[in-house]
């Protein structure tokens, strides 16, 4: 199947079969595609928390607006964007950067320094906007990758932040909770959005060509 035909299959599913689970296999292709995800000057300002672990998805049920869905799928993806940039940081992205491509660590110092200093002219609040916006970039690379295996996934905003970060110990590690993802296999009997037809705005409407 397409691209196309992928996407047109997923569906934001909202009740999963809490008896089927995500084959290791599986599971790493989807991650393998967050770590391939484009992000602004290729920092990868986030990191990724796994969570099969039922005890720990249990915690978690309290404070998502769809908690069946937190409870039942196999696996719940955390994206966790930087809480802030900083100089250190940008340096140990770019230091492992040219370690891989074979360059001397500093080639790209002119750039770094403007990066750094723009960050520095910004306050927190909009650092923390910055990083948390490529969270949705690996997202949406991960939800194709999910439906490419025909695997079922659910894009998650509606949860309280302050209390994901306090479960899973998020400040302390310099993150902040910006997304969730649920994957696993479709409650066919009680997805009440299963048989639904997909809704988007035409074509017509959404795109202006020039």
């Amino acid at each position: 199947m397409t691209l196309i035909d992928n996407l047109k299959w997923r569906y934001a599913t909202k009740a999963y079969d809490p008896t089927k689970k995500v084959s290791e296999e599986d599971l790493q292709k989807i991650l393998e595609a967050i770590t391939l995800a484009p992000s602004s000057s290729g920092l990868q300002p986030f990191r990724i928390f796994v969570i099969e672990n039922q005890d720990i998805k249990d915690k978690l049920v309290p404070y998502a607006l769809n908690p069946e869905c937190v409870r039942d799928c196999s696996h719940i993806i955390v994206f966790a964007a930087w809480d802030k940039y900083s100089d250190e940081k940008i340096d140990n992205v770019y230091n492992l950067m040219t370690d891989v491509k074979g360059l001397p660590r500093g080639r790209f110092n002119s750039y770094t320094d403007q990066l750094k200093q723009s960050f520095k002219d910004i306050s927190e609040e909009a650092n923390f906007n910055h990083t948390a916006k490529q969270t949705y970039i690996a997202l949406g690379i991960a939800l194709a990758q999910a439906a490419e295996l025909k695997i079922d996934s659910t894009p998650a905003e509606g949860f309280n932040n302050k209390m994901i970060d306090e479960v899973l110990e998020l400040r302390e590690k310099g993150l902040k909770s910006t997304l969730m993802m649920y994957i696993g296999y479709r409650d066919e009997a009680n997805d009440w959005n299963v048989s639904l037809k997909k809704s988007r705005i035409p074509q017509e409407e959404l795109i202006t060509r020039l």
